[in-house]
């Protein structure tokens, strides 16, 4: 069967930074080769793009991941119905143990800080529900309580077919970032949501160590006889040209989202819309760890775009042996070289040499790539995009 899956690879080069740092506040880093390179990982970019997609979607296509769930749905309870704010979060309470078959308990920390004992309860895990879920339990809670009721409400939802509907309330109208994201309902697996897109950790292509930066800052009120620092301190750091990939099964996201509640539009409009979106927030996003301390504020050099029939295709094998740095200096000119060797010869020998491609790419250093596709802008590379998935999704006459 023929499938749509949509390939990016991207080069970035990236200065001193600590963006995505572990339990020691040292830069991510991974043996890839031989060799130990820089490595922000899969969920530190995932967050990055979720976090564009504020930008770059309205807030109903999105969705909330939270703890504090009983917290969200009482909010939109009370923005239902104002009057039942003193009892909407035992509304919510009721509603998401159903809807969700989680258990729900208000944290220790909660129940000290709240003498009267009216916090929240709090699920045990994240869980992912979308703006349009939230709307359609709320609206739940309000009809099924008759006027806030919770004894009334808790009876209804025992009955199957009420039931039935708080589960298909978070089971339908999935938003965008779940359907390309996932979900996982640890106590309803039929709730989970698979994945549609796959984010690989981000890796440099040469060797990279890691770099110490010794800082002090200055106490403003020292008198003139006071010496030394108010504070000393070090920070670790690093430097790379990474190579990024990620792989949008489309099917998949056309799955998760279903065809749209709008009647006046192609089924097939919501899903190229999320690809859209999804390519410009992975390829314009970037992790936020220290940032206001290294300022690494890049875009990619180079961003290569295949739209795919049978399997994604990562090309980080073009980079197992470290890249060395040129004679000037510098990694991206020989990664553009070893990119487009390693991709022409792989897409040649297993037959993927037809597929649809697309280059965004700056600088004269990046020249190598030009025959890999058609050259094309960020907006001239989503307008194709989205285009050649939405003929893809129609169904043919």
């Amino acid at each position: 069967m023929t499938r749509t899956i949509l390939d990016i690879h991207i080069l970035q080069n990236v200065p001193p930074s600590n963006m995505n740092r572990d339990d020691t506040g040292t830069p991510k880093s991974a043996f890839y080769g031989g060799v130990r390179r820089a490595r922000v990982s899969s969920q530190a970019w995932k967050r990055a793009t979720r976090r564009r997609f504020e930008e770059l979607l309205p807030p109903e296509e999105l969705g909330v991941r939270t703890k504090k769930v009983v917290e969200a749905l009482a909010e939109r309870i009370t923005a239902h119905d104002p009057s039942l704010a003193h009892v909407a979060a035992k509304l919510a309470e009721e509603t998401l143990t159903t809807a969700t078959g989680s258990s729900l308990e208000t944290p220790k920390r909660k129940a000290r800080d709240d003498g009267e004992g009216g916090a929240a309860a709090e699920s045990k895990y994240l869980m992912f529900l979308s703006r349009r879920q939230l709307d359609a339990l709320a609206e739940l809670a309000v009809s099924a309580s008759e006027g806030g009721d919770v004894a009334v409400l808790k009876k209804s939802l025992k009955d199957k077919e009420q039931k039935a509907r708080a589960r298909s309330a978070v089971d339908t109208r999935h938003s965008v970032d779940i359907a390309l994201f996932g979900r996982m309902v640890a106590d309803s697996a039929d709730l989970n949501v698979e994945a549609a897109t796959q984010v690989a950790h981000a890796l440099s292509v040469h060797r990279s160590d890691i770099e110490s930066d010794y800082y002090t800052a200055v106490d403003d009120r020292n008198e003139g006889s006071e010496t030394g620092a108010g504070m000393i301190g070090t920070v670790d750091f690093n430097s790379a040209t990474l190579y990024r990939y990620a792989a949008v099964d489309v099917d998949e996201l056309r799955r998760n989202l279903g065809a749209g509640l709008k009647d006046d539009e192609p089924p097939s409009t919501p899903t190229a819309k999320a690809v859209a979106a999804f390519l410009e927030a992975f390829i314009t996003s970037l992790p936020s760890g220290k940032i206001n301390s290294f300022g690494h504020h890049t875009l990619p050099s180079a961003v290569l775009v295949t739209v795919r029939d049978r399997w994604p295709l990562s090309f980080v094998g073009a980079f197992e042996e470290p890249v060395p740095k040129s004679a000037q200096g510098g990694f991206l000119r020989e990664s553009c070289r070893r990119l487009a060797a390693y991709v022409t010869e792989a897409e040649k020998q297993y037959g993927l040499d037809g597929d649809p491609a697309w280059v965004f790419r700056i600088g004269e250093e990046t020249q190598e790539l030009a025959a890999l596709g058609e050259r094309v802008t960020l907006k001239g590379l989503l307008d194709q995009v989205e285009s050649v998935v939405a003929q893809r999704l129609e169904p043919t006459a």
